[in-house]
């Protein structure tokens, strides 16, 4: 008989911390200091980890018997077979069905950026991901669309450099996460995603540099637009460009040198500099807009 803990690591609630992007439009709109609309973020950021979770049970079981082929993802509950696949609907679906209709309550353009992330990942999950290239784009774009969805929620606007920086980063990170899947598995990577045969690690390293520089110049263009000044009020935004490029340095340390980044998200949250860097750089934004 599934056990309750099961069915909470099948959501993968340590995965949630991706949806921090949903507070990207409140933070940099300078409206972290209206309750109300702090109140609203929260409600998204909610729905939309209710949202994620019914996605990775859905995609769980679509890839249960691949799963069981890695050496990690053989002990996710549903590959493992400790969760029975009806009941692993069930809650995908009533995960589903509650996160949108939060979503829906807040506004329909909310509700409609649910409803296009869900769409994309169930079509991710039956034959996106067979595609190369374009299977690490659908990641990206899906923290693309949990920023728009934070902007929606609270009706404010995001700077385009602000999305493309976002999709940048994931590119960057989504690339890494392949590097690491084709070392770890090597020879029985097609056993586990056939998708891997499509990636060598020459091609890989090749994405991961030009995902690196663009990620470090957009970021530094962003800071100097009209926008951050708009916003900054003419503050140094800029000043916040050490920590980004520290943080991409040391993600890349963490996949070269010590050939992890299998999670993206684990390694962020586990690796101490990392997790130091990004609390800073995030007090940093934040002071400027609230001296400026």
């Amino acid at each position: 008989m599934a056990k309750l803990r099961d069915y909470v690591i099948a959501c993968r609630p340590a995965q949630w911390v991706k949806n921090g992007l949903v507070f990207a439009g409140l933070i940099f709109a300078v409206k972290f200091t209206n309750p109300t609309l702090v109140a609203r973020a929260i409600v998204a950021f909610i729905a939309f980890s209710f949202l994620s979770s019914a996605v990775y049970l859905y995609n769980d079981i679509q890839d249960r018997e691949f799963d069981r082929a890695h050496p990690k993802k053989k002990n996710r509950p549903i590959a493992a077979g400790r969760i029975p696949i009806w009941s692993a609907y069930l809650l995908s679906f009533v995960l589903a069905v509650l996160s949108l209709s939060v979503c829906f309550y807040i506004n329909n353009p909310l509700g409609i950026i649910a409803l296009s992330y869900m769409i994309m990942n169930i079509l991710y999950s039956q034959f996106l991901k067979q595609i190369v290239i374009l299977d690490v784009m659908i990641i990206a774009i899906g923290f693309v669309l949990r920023a728009v969805a934070g902007a929606y929620a609270v009706n404010v606007s995001i700077s385009p450099w602000l999305l493309i920086n976002t999709i940048l980063l994931a590119l960057f990170l989504g690339f890494g996460k392949r590097r690491y899947e084709v070392v770890l598995l090597d020879a029985n990577k097609t056993n586990h995603r056939k998708i891997l045969d499509q990636y060598s690690l020459p091609f890989l390293d090749q994405m991961i540099s030009v995902t690196t520089a663009s990620s470090v110049v957009i970021y530094a263009m962003y800071t100097m637009s009209i926008d951050a000044k708009f916003a900054a009020k003419n503050m140094h935004l800029e000043l916040t460009i050490p920590f980004v490029v520290y943080g991409i340095f040391r993600y890349l340390y963490i996949v070269y040198h010590k050939a992890e980044g299998g999670s993206p998200t684990e390694a962020l949250v586990a690796d101490r500099p990392i997790l130091v860097n990004i609390i800073l750089w995030l007090a940093a934004v934040i002071l400027i807009f609230m001296l400026s």
